[in-house]
């Protein structure tokens, strides 16, 4: 696999290729080439952790915020969408193995296998070229992304928002049901409905229960014109 486009991007010489290509080796590319020893889980996993510790490090830095307002925008940073962008942007889908199946899916194009590998290509970083390497990268291509994400109010829980505004706008607690689960377990699709007592509010999509309640409450939101979309 030829990194070279990616090394110029990024402006490292990445020495260890083949943990750096394990970075883009996704699970289910192992159930049709049997002999390729290990896919890019453990590296995602220590890629997380990398990269939560560099977007708290840089926000306590830099801001004198309260611990919530730090803790919001540190969400917005490191959530699976903003990850997404950062893997499109570095045009990241086309090193990513796949299984066939998987590949006439459209998994290069899907947000959680992108943020996966963005994660686990942070991880393939620390390991070769160290902390400071990755720290570089991340303020080249994520942190940057952080006045957007103020500006546009990104940094808002949705969930959280819509249940303050229901319950001071009309009195009542949201509830959120599950609809519809589609998928194998490794690759599960949610859809989630927003409920005001029985009336559907909104429904939302995500790869997680969580992200899919997220989104019904955001499009709720939208619909109600509350919180971030007053007028």
């Amino acid at each position: 696999m030829d990194f070279l486009d990616l090394e110029k991007k990024i402006g490292f010489n990445i020495s260890n290729l083949k943990l750096l290509e394990t970075a883009f080796i996704h699970r289910s590319y192992l159930n049709e080439n049997k002999m390729t020893p290990s896919h890019n889980e453990r590296l995602e996993f220590l890629g997380d952790a990398v990269l939560e510790l560099i977007v708290t490090e840089y926000l306590y830095l830099n801001y004198e915020n309260p611990e919530g307002d730090l803790t919001n925008w540190r969400s917005a940073l490191v959530k699976r969408d903003t990850l997404a962008i950062v893997a499109r942007e570095l045009n990241l889908g086309q090193y990513i193995q796949l299984s066939k199946g998987e590949e006439l899916s459209g998994g290069r194009e899907k947000d959680y296998i992108l943020a996966n590998t963005v994660e686990a290509m942070i991880g393939a970083l620390y390991l070769d070229l160290g902390y400071e390497v990755v720290k570089s990268f991340l303020d080249k291509y994520l942190l940057v992304k952080l006045k957007n994400i103020l500006e546009n109010g990104l940094h808002i829980d949705a969930k959280s928002n819509f249940q303050e505004e229901s319950q001071s706008i009309v009195g009542i607690t949201p509830d959120y049901r599950l609809i519809k689960e589609v998928g194998p377990d490794h690759d599960k699709t949610f859809t989630v409905g927003l409920y005001l007592n029985d009336e559907l509010i909104s429904k939302g999509v995500g790869s997680s229960k969580q992200t899919a309640e997220q989104d019904a409450a955001d499009h709720g939101l939208k619909k109600k014109k509350w919180g971030k979309y007053k007028k």
